[in-house]
C-alpha cells in the first residue's frame, strides 16, 4: 500500500529577506525556520531545503543499506550515515556525498563497500535524485 508524507512551509517577504517555517504535517514533529541565508551562507539556527534533503536521503540509505545486509544474513549492529548536499547559488544542488560508517560482524570491508554501493544506487531517495551526482565513502570502524 502506497504512503504519502507531507510537509509545508510558510513563506513571508522576497526571497532574500524573507523568511519561512517548514512544517512536518504527517509526522508532528517539528517546525524548522528556512531563509535564503540559511541556504546559501551559514546556518545560523535554521534549516534549508539542502539539509531537509540531506536528512532524507541519510536515513533513506541507511533503512536500504541495513535492509540489504540483513537479507544477505549480516545485519548491521549500528550504522552512521551522513549526507553531504552541496548547493551552489545560482547552478542549484551540484553533488551529495554520503559517508557511513558501520558495525557489522562477520563482514569483511570489500563486501561492506559493495552492499553501500548497492543501497546508494537502489535506496529510493537516491532513485529520486538520479540527475544528481551522488558519491560515497564506506567503511567498517
Amino acid at each position: 500500500m502506497a504512503t504519502k508524507r507531507i510537509a509545508h512551509t510558510a513563506w513571508e517577504g522576497s526571497l532574500l529577506e524573507g523568511k519561512g517555517v517548514v512544517t512536518l504535517d504527517s509526522s508532528g514533529v517539528g517546525e524548522y525556520p528556512v531563509t535564503w541565508a540559511a541556504r546559501s551562507q551559514e546556518a545560523n539556527g535554521k534549516t534549508s531545503p539542502e539539509e531537509l534533503i540531506a536528512a532524507a536521503h541519510s536515513s533513506c540509505f541507511s533503512m536500504a543499506l541495513s535492509h540489504g545486509l540483513a537479507q544477505a544474513g549480516n545485519p548491521p549492529t549500528s550504522l552512521r550515515t551522513e549526507a553531504e548536499v552541496t548547493f551552489q547559488p545560482g547552478e542549484g544542488i551540484t553533488g551529495i556525498h554520503l559517508t557511513v560508517q558501520g558495525q557489522v560482524p562477520g563482514l569483511d570491508e570489500a563486501d561492506f563497500i559493495k552492499a553501500a554501493e548497492d543501497a546508494k544506487a537502489n535506496c529510493p531517495v537516491s532513485q529520486a535524485l538520479k540527475g544528481t551526482t551522488i558519491t560515497l565513502t564506506a567503511g567498517l570502524g
